[in-house]
């Protein structure tokens, strides 16, 4: 390294001492709660699973989009997009293996329908859809199946989280449970 560029490092500080870097500094601190852990099962009994409790809660309070009769439709509390949403049977299993025929099915329809939804609501581009089976493949509660259906569009997420470590979500939560569970169809 020059002398030049090594000068250029020396002033450039975190604390506010030295040159500007010039970024722009978009504080996110409601994600601590995630990252510390708030709203984690204690354990991986059905009475400390937040998918348990969800259905007992009214729809606005526990983001539930749509309730099937085996499965149920909610908004990820710590979206990786805007209309991130989570298909989870009623029933507190883990593993996909485990579902009756019947659940599958549902699953696999409330699936379909979240697409078309999200697709209708927000013109998403595309889809990431998958369940992370067990702790060791990523899930945060392994211990109640959940399905994500994560919406994307075009240019998405670009460098906000790989350089920004920081995901930007331009509507409120609640607002976007109620806007979701408006246009789901009716049987």
């Amino acid at each position: 390294m020059s002398e030049e560029e090594q000068a250029d490092v020396d002033t450039l500080h975190q604390d506010g001492i030295g040159r500007s870097d010039e970024l722009d500094r978009l504080w996110t601190p409601h994600r601590m709660a995630y990252i510390r852990g708030e709203n984690k099962p204690a354990d991986a009994s059905s009475g400390e699973c937040p998918f348990c409790r969800i259905p007992s809660m009214a729809d606005d309070e526990g983001l539930v989009v749509h309730r099937g009769r085996l499965s149920f439709v909610v908004l990820n509390l710590y979206p990786y997009a805007p209309g991130h949403l989570m298909v989870c049977p009623y029933r507190h299993i883990a593993d996909y293996t485990e579902t009756t025929d019947e659940e599958a099915a549902e699953i696999a329809d409330l699936t379909r329908d979240a697409m078309r939804v999200v697709r209708g609501v927000s013109g998403a581009g595309g889809f990431n859809i998958g369940m992370n089976q067990g702790h060791i493949a990523g899930a945060g509660i392994a211990a109640h199946l959940h399905q994500h259906v994560v919406p994307r569009w075009p240019g998405d997420q670009n460098f906000m989280p790989i350089i920004g470590r920081t995901k930007t979500l331009p509507e409120l939560l609640g607002d976007t449970r109620e806007l979701l569970a408006e246009a789901w169809p009716t049987a």
